[in-house]
């Protein structure tokens, strides 16, 4: 049985576990909403219908290509990019190859950030190798102009974070849905949590603040684990309909 990620990958790690997948989620529902071709996604009216679903959907086709066999992997990727073409020939029009590159730079990025916010500094080999499993994810994609290195990804990601990110009426109206969605206290701890991940252009043009409440709540959140309290807390930040997701993300590392 071939692996799609190797059964010792640090990826398997970093997305076995539901802690870090909320970041990863927190910090793509910040992005997301930024991203110039964001149109896109209300075009079939699903993302501002159920945002927080939507982003869900994202990270499960993620995690389902990193824990599965190379042939079932190939296959969900496929099927990514299949709806993507059916989107494409709805709209008659093309996903722009940035905003493709935008999506995988995401996952790369939240995947490192997340975890070395809630675990520990990564390696630049440990970074390199997150960086290759995307990598085959956007070439089996057929995606165009990626990087082939994490070094010359850096760079291309801080000029992505440049010219792709805009704050728009798409960008307002999102994060209305994201508190409709969660209320008042749940939206709050939402954006407390973002600006302890996302990068400081997309702080700075969501205005969430230099300062997250949520930082010396982390080391405490960290024994709440190792004691098995965790479940406690993530009872009171997530609503209802998205435990059981978050529950089946996390997973054993030894899968």
């Amino acid at each position: 049985m071939e692996l799609y990620v190797k059964k010792d990958s640090i990826l398997r790690i970093i997305w076995g576990n539901g802690d870090t997948i909320l970041f990863i989620f927190a910090g793509a529902a910040a992005e997301f909403a930024l991203n110039k071709a964001v149109d896109w996604l209300y075009f079939t009216g699903r993302l501002p219908a159920d945002p927080l679903g939507r982003l869900f959907s994202t990270v499960s086709y993620s995690r389902r290509i990193i824990f599965s066999e190379k042939e079932e992997a190939l296959r969900v990727i496929d099927k990514i990019k299949a709806i993507h073409v059916d989107v494409e020939e709805n709209r008659g029009a093309a996903i722009p190859q940035w905003a493709y590159r935008d999506v995988l730079f995401m996952l790369i990025y939240y995947s490192v950030a997340s975890f070395e916010l809630l675990q520990r500094k990564l390696s630049d080999s440990e970074k390199e190798e997150v960086f290759q499993v995307f990598y085959q994810m956007g070439l089996r994609m057929n995606l165009i102009g990626l990087p082939d290195n994490y070094s010359s990804w850096l760079l291309m990601r801080e000029h992505h974070l440049k010219e792709n990110l805009l704050k728009s009426h798409f960008t307002v109206d999102l994060y209305k849905q994201y508190r409709r969605q969660l209320g008042p206290l749940r939206y709050w701890l939402l954006r407390e949590g973002q600006s302890l991940v996302v990068p400081p252009v997309v702080n700075e043009l969501l205005k969430l603040g230099r300062f997250s409440f949520l930082r010396p709540v982390v080391p405490i959140y960290k024994i709440c684990r190792l004691l098995g309290l965790d479940w406690i807390l993530k009872l009171a930040i997530l609503p209802r309909q998205y435990r059981t997701e978050i529950k089946a993300l996390d997973v054993r590392t030894s899968l």
